[in-house]
């Protein structure tokens, strides 16, 4: 499992994550916002297996 995700991909996934979260909690509280934990860990991972299958890589490190 090598780190496929960059710094600013990183960054923009767990923004994304906690603001869907989010939605659970405030505004149209609804369950859909749990989705948010796939990007958040993703980003907390450095992993994305979309990435992988896609051979997307925006890391720099090999």
């Amino acid at each position: 499992m090598n780190a496929n995700v960059g710094s600013i991909d990183r960054v923009l996934r767990i923004i994304v994550g906690l603001a869907l979260i989010s939605l659970v909690f405030v505004g149209p509280q609804t369950p859909w916002g749990w989705i948010g934990i796939v990007p958040l860990a993703t980003a907390l991972l450095g992993w994305c297996p979309a990435y992988s299958l896609l051979g997307i890589k925006t890391s720099k490190t090999q």
